[in-house]
């Protein structure tokens, strides 16, 4: 392959974290597209090649390296066991993109208080991986049954238990079920095949990928802040903002008055704008953030 044709190969998750994942990028600067039943999104970077592939699947496609990196939650890693490379949790305040727990859990009203008390019962589960070493490591010999969906409704008439994932604990509150053990926290992942790290120029793309994807994640709280401030009034504005070490500050055509700009958590700013404005800041302007490069 020439150099003008060198790309790489990427898996984006199909599914629940399918949007959010597009969003992702879109803050990262890439433009991906995912039209009808396609497979094969379109992004605005001709060294890029996209598949959509379910986060299931993922990490067994880049461990043999049919992708050259993807988007996943370290569970699946865990669960298919893929030999992959992990270049950053992607953890984000966004929809799905949340850590989760895989979770035992049993009915409200069950007897059942913990894992060794599930011996010979029934659990039904997606991650027969990862249930399978649970219980080994517990020495219970318990009876796992793949569970093809709707697993929190499985209890008690279809299992005894369920190892499940949850997001917020919604889902198991309204079926009566009751957590016993977590058997993992997830988040979602970038990986890549080790191979591909082993190519300086796919080595190269990956991290400046790696380098925007966590870039727009670091903005996803945060917001610019800038404010012109009277000299006179520079300390007592400086000693109510967050990061008081790192603001920048520029002259104005004012000798008597500066420029101040700070990056703040977006929370803080309803109870920060007054106190700045009583200070002396006048002209306080808040900016949204795309990307944070550290």
């Amino acid at each position: 392959m020439s150099a003008s044709e060198r790309r790489i190969r990427l898996g984006l998750p199909k599914g629940s974290l399918q949007e959010t994942t597009r969003q992702l990028f879109a803050k990262a600067g890439y433009d991906v597209r995912i039209s009808g039943r396609s497979y094969y999104p379109s992004i605005d970077d001709p060294e890029i090649e996209c598949i959509l592939i379910r986060p299931q699947e993922m990490a067994r496609y880049v461990g043999q390296g049919v992708l050259d990196c993807a988007i996943t939650g370290h569970d699946w890693v865990l669960e298919t066991g893929a030999d992959v490379a992990e270049l950053a949790d992607l953890r984000a305040p966004w929809p799905n993109y949340g850590p989760v727990r895989w979770i035992l859990a049993v009915k409200d009203d069950s007897p059942f208080r913990s894992g060794k008390d599930l011996a010979g019962k029934r659990i039904a589960t997606e991650v027969m991986g990862l249930t399978e070493r649970y219980f080994a490591n517990l020495g219970v010999e318990a009876r796992l049954e793949f569970s093809w969906g709707a697993t929190e409704v499985k209890p008690p008439v279809l299992a005894d238990a369920i190892v499940d994932v949850t997001e917020t604990g919604s889902s198991l509150r309204a079926n009566q079920l009751r957590v016993i053990d977590t058997l993992l926290e997830s988040t979602p992942r970038l990986i890549a095949h080790h191979a591909s790290l082993e190519d300086e120029w796919k080595r190269g793309k990956l991290e400046r990928l790696r380098m925007l994807l966590l870039g727009a994640i670091a903005a996803a709280t945060r917001v610019g802040l800038s404010m012109n401030v009277q000299k006179n009034d520079a300390d007592a504005v400086l000693a109510l903002l967050p990061d008081a070490g790192k603001p920048t500050i520029s002259p104005l055509v004012d000798p008597s008055w500066v420029d101040i700009f700070v990056i703040v958590e977006e929370s803080f700013v309803r109870d920060l704008l007054p106190r700045l404005h009583e200070a002396g800041a006048r002209g306080i302007v808040e900016t949204p953030l795309n990307k944070i490069i550290d």
